[in-house]
């Protein structure tokens, strides 16, 4: 079984409580832009080809930002120590990302940009995160010096 450390907990539980805000956020902003889209289309104003770009766009928004989620979940359940939750699940991988199309993102109002922007953001914050806890880390001196100190202990 993994040892987590408290501030890996701590980090997941924030970076949870962020891309759930984050999710909700890109629920209603991509909702607004397709009615506004629809209402801009009745009058003449807009073209089906931006309302798929808008669609297909709010996809891959959606599909980052659930797929951070489950990553978020499976590591709260490797540090509850659910068995079925092993560092070698496909689960525990954060993957490749999905980029946005950064051309048709720049037809969109700016709150929909922000919020692919910080989903793309966050998601490389958890790539790098996963990336840190699992490759080795060297063992400083100072870290050997204290290690022996808390074993004389």
């Amino acid at each position: 079984m993994m040892a987590f450390l408290p501030v890996q907990r701590a980090q997941i539980e924030n970076l949870y409580v962020e891309a759930m805000l984050l999710a909700d956020e890109a629920h209603a902003a991509f909702a607004a832009q397709r009615d506004l889209g629809r209402i801009e289309r009745d009058n003449g104003r807009t073209d089906s080809v931006q309302l798929v770009s808008l669609a297909c766009e709010s996809l891959k928004t959606t599909t980052r930002l659930m797929h951070i989620i489950a990553w978020l979940l499976h590591r709260r359940a490797m540090i509850a120590g659910d068995p079925g939750a092993g560092p070698n699940d496909s689960a525990a991988r954060i993957g490749a990302p999905v980029a946005a199309d950064w051309d048709v993102c720049l037809g969109f109002e700016s709150s929909v940009r922000r919020i692919i922007a910080a989903s793309e953001r966050l998601f490389e914050r958890v790539a790098a995160l996963e990336h840190g806890w699992d490759t080795p880390q060297a063992v400083t001196p100072v870290q050997q010096l204290l290690a022996q100190l808390e074993a004389r202990l």
